[in-house]
């Protein structure tokens, strides 16, 4: 009878455990097909990015930030999955190299190749049996690119599943975020706009290990010439970038549910 009962808990346990998962890649293909089938409809595409961000932040900044906020936006609204995170986004021109790619690391793709890669990601995930398929992304310079792929993937759909990319994940970290730390006491040179404090705030409470806490300082931390925009990270702090994850999650799930609600 204990031999039974050990039998159960640990079917149950398993059971709970894969209920609980939300990252589609860490499920198995029946796992997935049966929460699709219990109404597990709607897929996040978090897409990040690698690239270079100073001294004190690692190239994988954005792959890591979103995936961390992917996962909280899924929870909260539960009946949500994630894919894998998208690593490889446009960055600039190669030869000759601009923005990002004159340092190395940074990885870069063409807008028309990002986009197609989204397309058939999106179309992938309809074919699963997802209805709703969602596009959140981290860095600034392929929003547009979002919007884009959505709006081809909603026009070849018509009406048969949804596409949504909600840039109001990226806005939010440029605008609400920004005025909740101007109203901590954080000053504009500090703040910037490129692996300065805000950016810098928002990875130490979203992903920690990819942070140079011994770079922060550094007076090199803080040069253009080094990849640093218009801050300085040194007085960078987990509560002051979990002021930002806080207003993205919040902020991203009402636009999704208000997306979601109009479909209906």
């Amino acid at each position: 009878m204990k031999k039974l009962i050990a039998a159960i808990s640990l079917v149950l346990l398993m059971a709970t455990s894969a209920n609980a998962e939300v990252f589609l890649e860490n499920l198995t293909w029946t796992e997935l097909r049966d929460q699709i089938a219990n109404g597990t409809t709607t897929v996040i595409i978090p897409v990040g990015g690698t690239e270079q961000s100073g001294p004190h932040l690692a190239l994988g900044k954005h792959n890591a930030r979103v995936k961390f906020l992917a996962e909280k936006i899924a929870t909260t609204l539960g009946k949500t999955l994630v894919a894998p995170v998208m690593a490889y986004v446009p960055e600039g021109s190669i030869d000759p190299p601009t923005a990002h790619m004159k340092f190395p690391g940074t990885l870069s793709i063409s807008d028309s190749a990002f986009i197609e890669i989204l397309k058939q990601t999106g179309k992938s995930l309809r074919h699963a049996g997802f209805k709703n398929i969602v596009i959140i992304g981290d860095h600034g310079s392929y929003q547009k690119d979002l919007s884009l792929a959505a709006d081809q993937l909603n026009k070849e759909w018509a009406g048969k599943a949804h596409a949504f990319a909600a840039r109001e994940y990226y806005q939010i970290s440029q605008n609400a975020y920004v005025d909740s730390l101007v109203a901590a006491g954080m000053k504009d040179s500090e703040i910037g706009s490129h692996a300065g404090l805000a950016d810098t705030s928002l990875e130490l409470a979203a992903s920690p290990d990819m942070v140079r806490k011994d770079q922060l300082s550094n007076p090199q931390s803080a040069l253009a010439q080094n990849g640093v925009y218009g801050g300085n990270p040194a007085r960078s702090s987990a509560a002051l970038g979990q002021k930002g994850i806080d207003l993205i999650v919040a902020g991203t799930v009402s636009a999704i549910k208000t997306f979601i609600g109009n479909q209906k």
